[in-house]
């Protein structure tokens, strides 16, 4: 590159970084400063504050694809009245997820969607003349049930006939009138039409009769024929508004049951995403050191191309309007931090060149194309983890799984494309002294094959360790792990009571409060973070949470948004216990495929997966030693450190399958030696990179995000230690199995 060419290169990146930071700016502030406005990520119910439920349609069939449609399409028209952004989606066959930001009771938006499907039109008589319903001085209330009202044909349509329900204002000379315009369908017109005429001609009514009771009982003023009809008599929009929201819930085509719902409140969130901010900041200056420190031009040039890497992520996010959950957050935090690992492969092998006595741009030519494919398989391998995460997960898991994703991509780019523009225009620019970019020293070569027994020693004392402390466990808490809510099902209820709490006081105060309405004694009591107070029981239903929330507001003057209530039925809980296990075992199946092809050799594959497992059962011991709650993001964990130990172990495999070739008739016991020496300092610097990162995480974030980041510190270092010291000797040992190992 001449050196005119690489100044205006340099000016460009530069530019670049510049124009993305002015570009990044606004959405920074707009998101630490006022979340959800201005140009702020969409952001997640953990993070924004809202409701989430998610119901599931009833019966051993599935719904057809056009009910479905039908039913979201209408409980979108529904939710839409409590926020413009609210959310309704399929999941599977035959889920349906709500998420409503901006709210803060479940509870009553339950109640106030009801049961749908259950919306009846009823004549006031029968066909013998007897009344279908009476008013008994508070109310109108059935007379009959409603088997006996449909075998009669009392019931004249259902909520399934009708097309629409609106609210309007009528004007009258001077009178404002609020109604309902409601519009039938064929059969609904018919039927409306012929019960109308009689309702009219015997001055009656017709009761709209939902959810078990009635919502309106209008007098019929003329024959209705037309197909359409205006129900008068509200009060106000309001009331006009919430009856036409009533009939068009009632009218869905599907009948729902509600499987999970849970309250969060947005100043946890807003916390989290200034804290996390701060620790991607600081994550990202100590590495831009760091790299500089060890790796001098290369090691600018990829701190630059990390800077814009992180602009293009935060671009990204926004312009594809991606959710931002909290998880999500770790997710980019992490993929920092995994972000220079790239950049450490290809300036090992640009220095190991450069030891050839080759010239600096020939060094560098020739490291990227040397380093090319155990970048493309590292990150695939971490990419398939990511996907299984898409797939399998839910919900913020899958919001972590997107970022995860996302920031392998990019970060590819950067380091192949970015970081290689940069450090070639600094080189055309006239820095082009070796000194610059260093020269590989010849290291000791580490003899870990003749130490293997010790490394393999070692490796099962620490995976035995899970199952032993997981029993342990089972004998004091009655669960191998500190399962969560989403592992056991139940109600969870987070209140800000505005005062510290004694286990004592909430033994005598508290508990006997929510044992009262439960009718149950197996009721988990505890503090979490400063006045709040976690309270776990039994599924509840939606009257005894109703109830529950009322005591506690009533006792210790609390307002709605103060309880943050959670719950998951049995059928939830049940699914995410063999999410977790699938999702691990098809993330191996996949690794060890994919590795298989890629090497040519099932021993490569079969001593990852062994090393994998191993990784995996080192975090669930974490997790069993220190009782951290096992819930959706201990899928996202596992799978994660995964991904980020076949990538350290990936790059040990492809200096073996080179050196292979390389060392001719050398023993394989030196092989794997010289294999693990070259890539030490890969395998060490990329892996103090990102645990600095989830450090800086561990330490300034949320209590939620530091149980998240505590497994994944353990992860990096057990990966660390697995590639290094595991992986190579078992491939050893499998060669040696098969009788091919050389003497």
């Amino acid at each position: 590159m001449k050196k005119r060419t690489a100044i205006i290169v340099l000016i460009l990146m530069l530019a670049a970084m510049i124009g993305l930071g002015y570009l990044d700016y606004p959405i920074i502030r707009d998101t630490v400063n006022t979340p959800g406005q201005g140009e702020s990520i969409k952001l997640g119910l953990d993070l924004a504050g809202g409701v989430s439920i998610t119901y599931q349609a009833t019966g051993e069939e599935d719904p057809s694809a056009q009910d479905m449609a039908d039913t979201i399409y209408k409980l979108q028209q529904r939710v839409t009245g409590y926020s413009t952004e609210a959310q309704v989606y399929q999941e599977g066959s035959k889920r349906i997820n709500i998420e409503i930001p901006g709210v803060s009771d479940a509870n009553k938006i339950l109640e106030e969607l009801g049961k749908p499907g259950s919306l009846y039109f009823i004549k006031e008589t029968g066909s013998d003349g007897t009344p279908n319903y009476e008013y008994n001085g508070v109310g109108f209330q059935l007379t009959k049930t409603l088997d006996e009202l449909k075998a009669d044909g009392s019931i004249v349509c259902d909520g399934t006939n009708v097309i629409s329900a609106e609210p309007a204002t009528r004007t009258d000379t001077t009178t404002r009138k609020y109604v309902v315009n409601l519009t039938f369908d064929d059969a609904g017109t018919a039927a409306f039409g012929q019960a109308t005429t009689d309702a009219f001609h015997n001055g009656e009514t017709i009761g709209i009769y939902y959810d078990n009771s009635f919502v309106s009982v209008p007098r019929v003023n003329e024959p209705i024929t037309g197909g359409q009809c205006e129900i008068s008599g509200q009060e106000s929009y309001e009331e006009a508004d919430r009856l036409a929201s009533t009939i068009r819930i009632g009218g869905l085509t599907v009948e729902l049951e509600e499987l999970s719902s849970s309250v969060v409140g947005a100043q946890l969130g807003s916390q989290a995403i200034r804290t996390s901010f701060l620790a991607a900041g600081i994550g990202i200056l100590i590495i831009f050191i760091f790299m500089v420190a060890i790796y001098w031009v290369p090691g600018l040039a990829s701190g630059f191309g990390l800077i814009i890497y992180t602009e293009l992520v935060i671009g990204l996010i926004k312009a594809f309007d991606i959710t931002l959950t909290l998880p999500g957050i770790a997710g980019i935090i992490l993929s920092i931090g995994m972000a220079v690992d790239a950049n450490v492969i290809i300036f090992a092998r640009i220095r190991e060149e450069i030891a050839k006595d080759v010239s600096v741009a020939t060094a560098m030519k020739t490291g990227y194309s040397k380093a090319l494919s155990a970048i493309i398989d590292g990150n695939v391998t971490t990419l398939i983890a990511a996907a299984i995460l898409g797939i399998r997960g839910t919900g913020t898991v899958q919001g972590f799984a997107v970022t995860l994703a996302l920031g392998i991509v990019v970060s590819m780019f950067t380091a192949l494309v970015i970081t290689r523009l940069i450090m070639n225009g600094i080189y055309g620019a006239g820095v082009k002294n070796e000194k610059f970019y260093g020269r590989a020293k010849q290291r000791k070569m580490l003899d870990i094959v003749k130490r293997k027994w010790l490394f393999v020693t070692i490796s099962a004392i620490l995976v035995l360790s899970a199952p032993v402390l997981m029993l342990v466990n089972n004998s004091s808490i009655g669960h191998p792990l500190n399962f969560s809510l989403e592992f056991l099902g139940g109600t969870s209820t987070t209140v800000n009571i505005g005062e510290d709490m004694t286990l004592d006081r909430l033994e005598s105060e508290v508990k006997p409060l929510v044992a009262d309405i439960t009718k149950d004694n197996a009721i988990n009591i505890s503090n979490v973070e400063g006045s709040k107070v976690n309270i776990r029981t039994r599924e509840l239903t939606l009257d005894e949470r109703e109830q529950l929330t009322g005591v506690l507001e009533d006792k210790y003057g609390l307002k709605t948004e103060d309880i943050e209530m959670e719950n998951i039925s049995a059928t939830i809980s049940n699914e995410m216990q063999a999410d977790a296990i699938w999702a691990t075992i098809i993330a191996l199946i996949c690794m060890l495929i994919y590795i298989w092809i890629r090497f040519r050799d099932v021993r490569f594959g079969a001593a990852s997966v062994v090393a994998l497992l191993h990784d995996a059962l080192v975090i669930v011991a974490c997790y069993a030693l220190t009782r951290i709650s096992v819930g959706g993001t201990f899928i996202a964990a596992i799978l994660t450190i995964i991904g980020y130990s076949i990538n350290a172990t990936i790059v040990i495999f492809d200096r073996i399958r080179e050196n292979l070739h390389v060392m001719g008739k050398a023993s394989l016991e030196d092989v794997v030696n010289t294999s693990v020496t070259q890539t030490l300092s890969r395998s060490v610097f990329t892996s103090l990179t990102t645990f600095i990162t989830v450090l800086m995480l561990y330490i300034l974030g949320v209590s939620s995000i530091r149980d998240f980041a505590l497994p994944l510190m353990v992860g990096v270092i057990c990966g660390t230690y697995s590639s290094i010291f595991l992986a190579g000797n078992l491939w050893y040992i499998f060669r040696q199995i098969k009788g091919k190992a050389k003497k």
